[in-house]
């Protein structure tokens, strides 16, 4: 698929709503353009002015294309996913403060799936009428970074956030297996039977409102690609510390309809 490039002007600004998808983009990780979309819709319904526009602040300089999202079969068929460039989060720096040290890491595919689901969760908590709360804003009660001190090494969650219910606050870690790890391992390497034991370890000594200083309860949410393995791992839930689990169908790449609906269940807790 090609398109062809925007006539931009040197001097292009973004403007407030594209601004919201910048910051959106800062918090949560490379998003997708039906994301992106789905984020503003509510004020602005048109979606090829929304497309054209994400290409416009690409071809300005503030938005980029990842290489790695051409790395899958029939790429050409997904919607683009775009990321910020090193002016883009400039730009957005004379705006609001950075919330960037909170994105995921690792292999890109694993955090654009996390960027993705927690994504989606603050799209539908506002939605919702409710309030997301980021990962930077817990961080800075204490002013530490994401990594939970163990007895033995640190447990870092793939994203931390919280929501803002009616009865009161409610904190999560959110963890997104994309089965690229063995259920239980005598080795040292990680393994779904060895995260869920060191949560369970935060959870029973409450080192995350010791760490984080929250003074509200965490609820651990892991979302599998495929119910299969989401039943393998509840095979390990069965002491009294539960952890919350849900699935998407196995797919690739995540669209908006599949991860909504694996993580609407969040909003009523």
């Amino acid at each position: 698929m090609t398109r062809s490039k925007a006539k931009v002007s040197a001097d292009l600004r973004p403007t407030p709503r594209e601004l919201r998808w910048m910051a959106h983009i800062d918090r949560h990780g490379p998003q997708s353009s039906e994301f992106l979309y789905e984020l503003t819709r509510v004020t602005h319904r048109c979606k090829d002015t929304s497309l054209r526009r994400l290409q416009t602040l690409r071809e300005a300089g503030y938005l980029c294309l990842p290489k790695q999202q051409d790395q899958i079969a029939k790429a050409d068929f997904n919607p683009y996913v775009y990321d910020l460039t090193a002016k883009g989060f400039e730009y957005l720096s004379y705006h609001q403060i950075l919330e960037r040290h909170t994105r995921p890491t690792g292999h890109w595919w694993h955090a654009f799936w996390v960027s993705s689901v927690s994504s989606a969760i603050e799209i539908n908590a506002r939605r919702a009428g409710l309030q997301y709360i980021p990962a930077a804003r817990i961080l800075a009660i204490k002013d530490v970074l994401m990594p939970i001190p163990l007895k033995k090494g640190t447990l870092i969650p793939d994203q931390l956030f919280a929501i803002k219910y009616p009865g009161g606050y409610l904190a999560f870690a959110l963890e997104v297996d994309r089965g690229t790890e063995p259920v239980r391992s005598t080795s040292a390497r990680k393994s779904l039977a060895r995260s869920a034991q060191l949560y369970r370890e935060v959870l029973n000594e409450k080192l995350h409102q010791r760490h984080y200083g929250l003074k509200s309860n965490l609820k651990v949410v892991w979302v599998f690609m495929s119910e299969a393995r989401e039943r393998q791992f509840q095979e390990l839930s069965t002491t009294s510390t539960k952890l919350a689990t849900t699935s998407v169908a196995g797919l690739a790449f995540p669209t908006l309809a599949t991860v909504q609906a694996a993580s609407k269940d969040l909003l009523q807790f």
